[in-house]
């Protein structure tokens, strides 16, 4: 199939990410994965809110949100091909960060030439037509929208994202290090040349890959646009992410460490659920953290474990802005 194919080293055609998509599509609009997770969309005393201008977001208000009170915020973004609402019941985290008081909203890419929305994020990913959106402003707008009708803990601004907006998330880390205050990124990518994220300050950093991941590999690659203007683009791989941003959070030494989280309910290890293996630096900046946590033979859609949501967000509610 011309459309799906697979380039040769490494490269992945736009239309590979489309056809990666079309499965996501495929797994997320059936029933829940094994995993018993409740409902995304958890009771709200407070109403929910949209907000958003051209691309307009519900914003979810958790039941013990106290107007006045400060209260986390949550973006999800999502991936390549997919929607806001579709990722939401993909990594089933709604629930669960209502629970724990996050404002929750998941909103949706622009729609390119071939029909799937995208996050412009880095030269590799995903503006294929070089439309020049800039995704960047539009969030940083949507941050500002939703602190200007509800109380946002300004030190505790985090994002999640898989694949086409895991990249985004690193971006928005570049660029706004100022009100980000960590990123979860699954199966995203930094920039290729660190002289391209200047941050201004440290960022907790969690990325979250499978090895066997074919559409955007552990180990980096380059991913191929169509059309007459197409063009190649590198990517570095999940090792080489959390290195360059363990340099930017003035982080020491990495170490494996005598843990694992159970991400995809499908892989184990020696009978154990919890397959993916932590690596932890240590020593970072006041603000800063990073963590990689590998999947072992995991592909580019885990079927995201019952544990998964509040293993992330433990992870991002432990690092706020100092």
């Amino acid at each position: 199939m011309t459309t799906g194919r697979i380039m040769p080293n490494g490269v992945r055609s736009r239309a590979f990410l489309g056809l990666s998509a079309a499965l996501f599509v495929a797994c997320s609009g059936a029933p829940a994965p094994s995993s018993s997770v409740a409902p995304s969309t958890a009771p709200s005393r407070v109403a929910d809110i949209v907000v958003g201008g051209d691309r307009p977001v519900t914003v979810h208000v958790p039941a013990s949100y106290e107007p006045g009170t400060p209260a986390p915020l949550l973006i999800l973004l999502h991936a390549y091909g997919s929607t806001g609402s579709g990722h939401d019941r993909y990594f089933h985290v709604g629930a669960a960060a209502a629970e724990r008081g996050f404002l929750y909203a998941y909103p949706d890419g622009t729609t390119d030439t071939s029909g799937n929305r995208f996050w412009s994020a880095t030269d590799a990913c995903c503006d294929f037509d070089r439309t020049g959106v800039n995704d960047v402003a539009y969030l940083d707008s949507l941050i500002t929208a939703i602190q200007a009708v509800l109380a946002v803990d300004p030190k505790r601004i985090d994002l999640i994202g898989h694949s086409s907006g895991g990249f985004m998330t690193y971006r928005m880390a570049c660029t706004h290090a100022d009100r980000i205050a960590a990123i979860a990124s699954l199966a995203g990518a930094t920039f290729a040349n660190p002289a391209d994220c200047g941050p201004s300050g440290p960022v907790a950093v969690l990325q979250i890959h499978g090895t066997a991941d074919d559409t955007i590999a552990y180990d980096g690659g380059t991913i191929q646009g169509l059309g007459s203007g197409r063009s190649m683009s590198s990517y570095p791989g999940a090792e080489k992410t959390v290195a360059t941003w363990a340099r930017y959070d003035g982080c020491g030494d990495p170490a494996v460490v005598d843990e694992r989280v159970d991400v995809d309910a499908d892989i184990s290890v020696a009978g154990n659920p919890a397959e993916a293996a932590v690596t932890r630096w240590s020593g970072c900046q006041p603000g800063g953290a990073v963590e990689l946590w590998t999947i072992p033979n995991g592909g580019h859609v885990p079927n995201i474990s019952a544990a998964f949501p509040d293993a992330v967000l433990d992870f991002l509610e432990a690092h706020p802005k100092p």
